[in-house]
This record gives C-alpha cells, sequence and structure tokens, in this order.
C-alpha cells in the first residue's frame, strides 16, 4: 500500500512496516518533518482521528539511510518489539554500496566504536577504550561495478552510524556518506546537504509479531537511486 506520505509495506493489528526514504529523520521535534510525523498523520487521515496518535517507535535509521523500518500503535506491542531488538532477536539485513573491491568477498567485522560527544558521529577506538562498545557484523559481496562494491550486511551489534564507520575505516566509505570520506555522490544532491541519500537501505525485517509471536519477514524495495548503478 503506497500514500503520498509514507510507503506501508505491512500492517497487522498494532504493527506496521514503512520503507523509509532517505533524507528523511526518523524522529524530530515539533515542526521538523519526519517519518514519525508523517506515520501519525497517514493514521489520522485513514481513521478520521481528531487527537493525538501513538506511535512506539523502537529503533532507528539514520537520516541519510532507506529501507524497512516497524512502528506500534499501542504500549504493549512496543514493549515487545523493544524487547526484541534489545535481545538481539530481530534480523536486519542491510544492503551497502561502498568504494572499491572489498576482500575478501564475505566475512565478519568487528571493531570497537565509540560515539563523540556533543557530534553526530562515531569512531573506532581500541579494546581497551573506556568508552569503546563492540560492533560486530557479517557481510557478502552481491555485485560490483565501476564504483566499487555492493555488500548484503547482516548486523549483530547496533551502534551509532555501525556499517558507515566499519566500512570506511577499512577504506570502503559508503557511496555519498562523505561525512565519513566517500568522494562519490549518490542519488539526488540537494542543495541541503541534510537531504542528501547515501547508499544504505535496511533490506529486509525478521521479527516475531508483538501480539501473535508469529513470525513476520519483510522485504523493501530499494529507492530509485540504486537504480541508477544497475541495482535493484
Amino acid at each position: 500500500m503506497n500514500d503520498s506520505t509514507i510507503e506501508l509495506l505491512y500492517e497487522s493489528g498494532p504493527c506496521l512496516v514503512v520503507n523509509k526514504p532517505p533524507g528523511l529523520l526518523t524522529q524530530a521535534p515539533p515542526g521538523i518533518d519526519s517519518l514519525e510525523t508523517r506515520i501519525k498523520e497517514f493514521v489520522k487521515r485513514r481513521e478520521g482521528k481528531a487527537g493525538k496518535v501513538y506511535l512506539g517507535v523502537p529503533h532507528r535509521l539514520d537520516r541519510p539511510a532507506s529501507g524497512a523500518m516497524v512502528f506500534a500503535r499501542h504500549v504493549r506491542a512496543a514493549r515487545r518489539l523493544a524487547e526484541q531488538f534489545e535481545a538481539r532477536t530481530i534480523r536486519k539485513i542491510y544492503w551497502a554500496c561502498v568504494e572499491g573491491r572489498v576482500a575478501p568477498e564475505k566475512g565478519t567485522w568487528e571493531d570497537f566504536l565509540w560515539k563523540v560527544p556533543e557530534e553526530p558521529r562515531a569512531e573506532v577506538v581500541g579494546r581497551d577504550h573506556p568508552e569503546g562498545r563492540i560492533a560486530l557484523l557479517h557481510y557478502r559481496t552481491l555485485g560490483a561495478g565501476p564504483w566499487g562494491s555492493m555488500l548484503e550486511i547482516e548486523l549483530e551489534t547496533g551502534r551509532t552510524h555501525q556499517v558507515r564507520v566499519q566500512a570506511a575505516s577499512r577504506g570502503h566509505p559508503l557511496l555519498g556518506d562523505d561525512q565519513y570520506g566517500s568522494k562519490i555522490p549518490f542519488g539526488a544532491q540537494h542543495e541541503d546537504p541534510r537531504l542528501r541519500a547515501i547508499a544504505l537501505h535496511a533490506r529486509s525485517l525478521s521479527f516475531l509479531h508483538p501480539m501473535t509471536h508469529e513470525p513476520v519477514s519483510i522485504v523493501a524495495p530499494v529507492p530509485e537511486a540504486w537504480r541508477t548503478l544497475g541495482l535493484g
């Protein structure tokens, strides 16, 4: 189901999955556009609600990234989804296009990351750093182009900018991610850099429905920018 402001991929009871577009905040202060606001407005219009709409947000995606995100329409469902994220039982698969050829073609990246205080970025630090937290992911190469490699990534941890930092630290920044050293633009080059995309897409989410406990697996189509690379 598509709406003018959201792409709804799945809905069952209080649980819904939306395909987040790149350049849009997951959440924001009042008056600033965000995916949370768009979903609430969609629900209000569809159901004719005049008052406030509850929406549980159990996880986030970086503003320049796109892909599948799950939300909850009531508190109990939100809490049960959050518990699954905390227990790392939700399977998250990402697609990423990075500069250069990644070798080996599949493997595991393990680092310790530090969220830089008061700044929207993270860094790889030594194992003995007092605020370093382990970051673990598994990847395999799906294809390649003149721009570099396309990876499928499964996250075991969910650190700030994890995929972006771990890839860039190995000399393979994500396309469009100039914050972490990319020299190759990706997608529409908006005058406002905050609206620009990076080549990171939450391709699929697999979880247990918070109320029925049935397994749910949702795949999110890639944005148009991916097709310009001959992908998707």
